[in-house]
């Protein structure tokens, strides 16, 4: 199996000019930029997630991402998405950076949401609208 094989859906991402840091690449924090971009998009692209007006929403608790290549401006870049783990209250998102055509994985990384409460911001159990899009990507 190859690293792409593993992620379920890819959402293209076009790096911009303002992403490269002084050293020519992509800067680190930039990726995770693009991690909540892609995740939140999947969401909002599946009606489970209206960023002003659902009762509850994810916020980030983990991160965590392993460099292989760097990837610059003006790269397009295909980032693979799954569900690795699909908690009552938590999903633990799995992505793939990859340049557009690419074999080869230039980042990975793990990113926890919990679900919480709009109102008090306490952890609630995953919507079953969002649990039943977010089972789509789970692996395995």
């Amino acid at each position: 199996m190859s690293a792409r094989d593993k992620f379920p859906l890819f959402v293209e991402l076009v790096t911009r000019w303002a992403d490269n840091d002084v050293y020519g690449h992509v800067n680190n924090a930039t990726y995770y930029a693009y991690f909540d971009t892609v995740v939140n998009r999947f969401l909002t692209d599946n009606g489970v997630l209206d960023v002003e007006k659902s009762p509850s929403f994810g916020v980030i608790v983990e991160t965590g991402c392993k460099y292989f290549a760097s990837v610059a401006f003006p790269d397009v870049l295909e980032i693979g998405l799954r569900v690795a783990k699909l908690g009552n209250a938590s999903v633990q998102y799995e992505l793939g950076v990859f340049k557009k055509g690419s074999g080869e994985c230039a980042a990975e990384a793990r990113f926890v949401h919990v679900y919480v409460n709009r109102a008090t911001r306490r952890p609630v159990p995953v919507p079953d609208d969002a649990r039943a899009v977010l089972q789509k990507l789970t692996a395995g």
